[in-house]
């Protein structure tokens, strides 16, 4: 990706770009277009207001939009003074804005205009934040101003502060807690830079590269994918919102490599000839997020047999990746390895736990996926206990993923520990019916999840979207010609739309809600 020597420090790219390539496209955003130089004055700029401000190391302060340069700015502006961004999602509640910026003890807020009202309602019960900024997305006058880019013309540059350090903590992304409040990622300088390094190992750039960041930068998908740009060089266009048409501005304005979660992919399959030709332009799709149903991927790879498909798996507190599927494996003729999440990215380690001794199970067999790499979060922010809890005296990580590793090394996530059903004291695994059940010709989309059984303690029961007709009964017998007896859905909804996050994930919480109120389920 790059011969420079891996950077110490978040901003230290930016910078370096700024000096050898001072008048290159480092960033395009609904029509503006900034270079390295520009970038990186923006940069020092506004680390300058920070400081003005009284922010420095360990201090953290937030920003509250869609998508925006200003994100990243606040992010290495942060860091070069050893502060954190908390990103924060811009689709929470009131209550949850109040939870949020209250625990992370944001000292500034940057907040997008069309947000800002939302925060005005709570402003009286957040009493870290000092300061509040209002951002547009074009950067004008409109909706009462744009405070940040008249921030930025006023304020003074400043360098790295000197006593900035490469574990200081930099990003802090809010985990969607399935139970209680969510919990503060808390991610340090040396954790992104290691991820970068890794996750992109092997990936060669080109002159006529350009980098399409779409994924919401509040996730650690987008936040750790605009580091690609940052660390190699590349230019990037950046999209206010994840939708056909900002995609399809990308792609016309020359980006050629993306990230996105699968169903994005299929909204883009669905949309006809057209888009699917236009899409063709990209060299590079990385996926993850969410599992890519096996019969959308083979449909990805027959509608763009020239791109290189490159599936990621992690989870936030690893920055998002710790292993990856690369091109290679997604060309050769074998389908199982299109369900795995491939191999481990260099640096990375990984145990299969029986989550109950908590000893290795024999190679092959399934049991908790645990994972040791220099990418893994500093802390739970303000969370000991559960930090002690999720990450072990040796420094492993314990994913709530069950899964196992075969004998070439390739990972296999079956299930989410609190997604396994059990029914009749059988663990029955979600991902492996969900899978059978996907390759119906009818079937758009599914979720599987346990409900109450009176006989058996869990049934299974499946959620699906269709694309042409079936009944249930249809659908469960398909499933007995593939499955175990006790595996197959015992019930099958048929509904519209099934309930994601603002990434696409499927909410199975959601779904199993209705069905678990009132009783003992833990991982509801």
């Amino acid at each position: 990706m790059s011969d420079l020597p891996t950077p110490q420090f978040l901003d230290e790219r930016v910078a370096h770009w700024a000096a050898t390539k001072p008048d290159e496209e480092a960033i395009t955003y609904l029509g503006r277009t900034w270079t390295w130089s520009q970038w990186d004055d923006r940069i020092r700029r506004l680390a300058g207001a920070l400081t003005a401000w009284g922010v420095g190391r360990g201090d953290v302060v937030a920003f509250l939009d869609k998508n925006h340069p200003a994100c990243v700015e606040l992010t290495l502006a942060a860091a070069s003074l050893g502060a954190a961004n908390a990103i924060v999602n811009f689709r929470l509640a009131a209550d949850e804005l109040d939870y949020v910026l209250n625990d992370c003890g944001a000292k500034v807020l940057i907040v997008g205009a069309e947000l800002k009202p939302a925060v005005d309602k709570i402003r009286d019960k957040l009493g870290a934040v000092e300061h509040v900024v209002t951002v547009t997305p074009e950067g004008g006058s409109e909706a009462g101003g744009d405070e940040y880019e008249a921030l930025l013309a006023g304020a003074t540059p400043v360098g790295r502060s000197p006593d900035v350090q490469s574990d200081d903590v930099c990003i802090i992304m809010y985990s969607s807690g399935t139970t209680g409040r969510p919990k503060g990622v808390a991610l340090t300088q040396a954790n992104m830079i290691a991820h970068t390094v890794n996750a992109f190992d092997g990936w060669v750039s080109s002159p006529e590269d350009k980098n399409l960041v779409a994924m919401p930068l509040f996730h650690v998908g987008g936040s750790s994918y605009v580091q690609y740009g940052l660390h190699s060089g590349v230019p990037s266009y950046m999209t206010r919102d994840v939708d056909g048409a900002a995609l399809a501005g990308g792609i016309l304005a020359g980006a050629n490599r993306t990230f996105l979660v699968p169903a994005v992919l299929a909204k883009v399959l669905e949309s006809g000839p057209d888009a699917v030709k236009l899409f063709s332009a990209l060299k590079t799709y990385a996926y993850g997020a969410s599992p890519m149903p096996l019969p959308l991927l083979r449909q990805a790879l027959q509608a763009w047999p020239d791109t290189e498909f490159i599936q990621v798996y992690g989870l936030t507190e690893v920055c998002g990746v710790v292993s990856r599927l690369m091109p290679e494996d997604h060309r050769a003729d074998n389908e199982e390895r299109l369900v795995s999440a491939g191999v481990l990215v260099p640096e990375a380690e990984v145990r299969v736990v029986d989550p109950d001794t908590l000893e290795d199970v024999p190679s092959g067999q399934q049991g908790e996926l645990w994972f040791r790499t220099p990418t893994l979060m500093k802390e739970y922010l303000n969370r000991p206990d559960a930090t002690a809890e999720a990450i072990t005296a040796d420094g492993w990580f314990r994913t709530g993923d069950i899964g196992r590793v075969d004998a070439d090394g390739y990972i296999f996530v079956e299930d989410r520990l609190k997604d396994m059903i059990i029914s009749g004291g059988e663990n029955i695994y979600s991902i492996e019916v969900e899978r059978v059940l996907a390759e119906h010709p009818a079937v758009s989309e599914v979720a599987v999840i346990g409900v109450p059984d009176e006989k058996w303690g869990e049934s299974v029961k499946a959620v699906v979207t269709l694309e042409g007709d079936a009944t249930d009964k249809d659908l469960i017998a398909w499933a007995k010609e593939r499955l175990a007896g006790y595996k197959c859905p015992k019930t099958v909804d048929i509904v519209d739309d099934l309930p994601r996050n603002p990434t696409g994930k499927i909410l199975k919480k959601d779904l199993r809600k209705p069905y678990w109120e009132g009783r003992d389920r833990a991982t509801v």
